[in-house]
């Protein structure tokens, strides 16, 4: 049996995930992290992007988060999530038209145009996109 550490995933709304897993891995500001029994102290701002845990049984897991936050304590690792679904939740038809509105705001600018928020919204449909092609490579339906 494998070394596990506790995991809580949890958003504005809701506790998403609660348990052992063997291994976590994120998209922190510095990049792509993994997390096992025994990791040192951290606290990361996480990027829209995909969050992967294998469980303590050997499953794995995807989740979608927004942004947030990432700590890892002795024994514990916790996310708060700005918003945390899982994978299997994410609607593909509703982020890909997102991000399709989201890049036609960007190349028509006008003049109250928000660029900022126009380039959020491209950077989260895009990273719920890759979150779902992340999930479907891994179980080979992709």
């Amino acid at each position: 049996m494998s070394m596990t550490i506790h995991c809580d995933i949890v958003s504005a709304e809701e506790e998403i995930f609660s348990g052992l897993v063997e291994m976590l891995v994120a998209t922190g500001s510095e990049g792509e992290l993994g997390v096992t029994y025994g990791h040192a102290p951290l606290l990361s701002a996480l990027v829209p992007g995909p969050v992967r845990i294998v469980t303590q049984n050997g499953e794995e897991q995807v989740y979608y988060v927004s942004g947030g936050f990432l700590e890892v304590q002795p024994g514990v690792v916790s996310i708060l999530a700005d918003t945390a679904i899982r994978a299997d939740d994410v609607d593909e038809a509703a982020a890909e038209e997102a991000r399709k509105e989201a890049e036609q705001a960007i190349a028509n600018q006008t003049g109250d145009f928000d660029y900022g928020r126009a380039s959020a919204q491209l950077a989260e449909a895009a990273a719920q996109l890759a979150t779902l092609r992340k999930m479907r490579n891994r179980s080979g339906r992709g």
